[in-house]
């Protein structure tokens, strides 16, 4: 068992992505899920932090930690190091307290503490409960614990995330537009779309680019259309310089005929176009959107949809099961819908 420390705020969606990379996945605390086994995926993660061996879960007090410490079997030796963290504040834990008594344990145990160096660092979270997403959760602790009264896990830390590509911004690309999404949320949403090494993924209205160099940025072959000759010449120049050994196309075309045969893809990524910002006609985007679900569901068995509102209704009658959905707020005015879609054959 793994212990992930989350980022953002929305542990629903970070746990969704973080499904693309690790096996039963399951939120346990503000900011913690535990997941039974992990891939080297999780380095190219976006809302996932860091993964940890999981030593045991117990209620968040310092006392009850440095019992399940003393209590467990620790087959390491060496040098450690012990970082306590109170996720998101939502705790009070007093972390110095926490790193000293833990400290002590392994010391008992024949351990030396380094700090700056350790062979092992082994991190005390400490967890107020889960946000309520409506969906229960599995009780995985041998100690039958109680959800609501928060979570401390021990781990020993594995994985790291490189999470420095969030750092980029789409206007520094050869090719910019306003509205592009960020690369933190287009790297998660290509994740959940199923992007991976040997697999290929299909932005169907590309615009510039950002889910495609994405998904080839975690070793997907990446397959782009849009109906703009602009947007697919801007497209081709942001994966030649950006990604130059990127495999894949991008063509101009209609997301409601695309120019490829059925099953042509592992996955999809569309952001459609927003009402307000569109110049198309709402009876005429319904269309557009409804047309292009049907479509996307000849070439691809998943997808996910973006929009500034959510196409349920049109995804279903689209033949789509809705396996999960996500209301992301951007801003005051403005929220992006995210639909995860499977089709059932």
């Amino acid at each position: 068992m793994y212990v992930l420390e989350l980022a953002g705020q929305d542990d629903a969606f970070a746990a969704c992505e973080a499904e693309s990379a690790a096996a039963g996945v399951d939120v346990v605390g503000a900011g913690l899920a535990t997941a039974r086994a992990v891939t080297d995926r999780l380095d190219g993660l976006a809302y996932t932090r860091r993964a940890s061996e999981l030593l045991g879960r117990t209620d968040p007090s310092v006392e009850s930690a440095a019992a399940l410490l003393r209590a467990s079997t620790v087959d390491r030796e060496g040098s450690v190091a012990v970082r306590a963290v109170d996720v998101r504040s939502t705790t009070g834990v007093d972390t110095q307290e926490a790193e000293r008594r833990l400290g002590e344990v392994l010391v008992d145990r024949g351990f030396t503490v380094d700090l700056d160096d350790p062979d092992h660092e082994l991190r005390a979270l400490f967890a107020g409960p889960p946000e309520s997403d409506g969906e229960p959760h599995e009780d995985t602790d041998e100690g039958g614990l109680d959800p609501d009264a928060g979570v401390c896990a021990l781990g020993w830390l594995t994985h790291t995330a490189d999470r420095g590509f969030g750092d980029r911004k789409p206007s520094d690309r050869p090719f910019f537009q306003p509205g592009s999404t960020d690369p933190l949320l287009a790297r998660a949403l290509v994740n959940i779309a199923g992007a991976r090494p040997g697999a290929t993924l299909l932005d169907p209205m590309c615009g510039t680019g950002g889910f495609l160099l994405e998904g080839a940025l975690v070793g997907a072959r990446v397959v782009g259309v849009d109906a703009q000759a602009k947007m697919v010449a801007g497209t081709r120049r942001n994966l030649r310089e950006l990604v130059p050994e990127a495999p894949g196309a991008v063509c101009r075309g209609d997301a409601t005929r695309l120019p490829l045969v059925d099953d042509a893809v592992d996955g999809a990524v569309v952001d459609v176009p927003y009402g307000r910002q569109s110049k198309i006609e709402a009876d005429s985007l319904e269309a557009l959107v409804g047309d292009a679900l049907v479509e996307l569901r000849r070439v691809a068995p998943r997808a996910v949809v973006v929009g500034d509102r959510s196409w349920a209704a049109a995804a279903r009658e689209a033949g789509w099961t809705v396996e999960r959905s996500f209301e992301r707020r951007v801003h005051r005015s403005l929220a992006r819908y995210v639909l995860v879609l499977e089709r059932r054959d």
